[in-house]
């Protein structure tokens, strides 16, 4: 199993930055996918930005150069750092892995909230 713990939520005013952290149980090295999605109330869960292994990412048009998704391999960690938000980035984010045969996991989520 893996486990991962997420940290970094909170509110912010519009304009601002937040940094959210998703730190695994067991080494990433081998994680062909790493990513950040988020919910907003009444809405579907969509997928923010993500990492593979080979170490390209890709991200939702509406967070294009505004949110980097990083990964710390010693740490075991992945990151996405979040500038110049907006009330609409308003969401609960999730972590999600897929940790090849051990299957995929989700984070417990954690709240952003954008607004002055």
């Amino acid at each position: 199993q893996v486990q991962l713990v997420e940290s970094g939520g909170g509110l912010v005013q519009p304009g601002g930055s937040l940094r959210l952290s998703c730190a695994s149980s067991r080494s990433i090295l081998s994680f062909p996918f790493m990513g950040w999605y988020r919910q907003a109330p009444g809405k579907q869960r969509e997928l923010v930005a993500a990492i593979i292994s080979g170490g390209s990412s890709n991200y939702a048009d509406s967070v294009k150069g505004r949110f980097t998704i990083s990964r710390d391999n010693a740490k075991n960690t992945v990151y996405l750092q979040m500038n110049s938000l907006k009330p609409e980035d308003t969401a609960v984010y999730y972590c999600n892995v897929a940790a090849g045969a051990l299957g995929a996991y989700w984070g417990q989520g954690t709240q952003v909230t954008v607004s002055s």
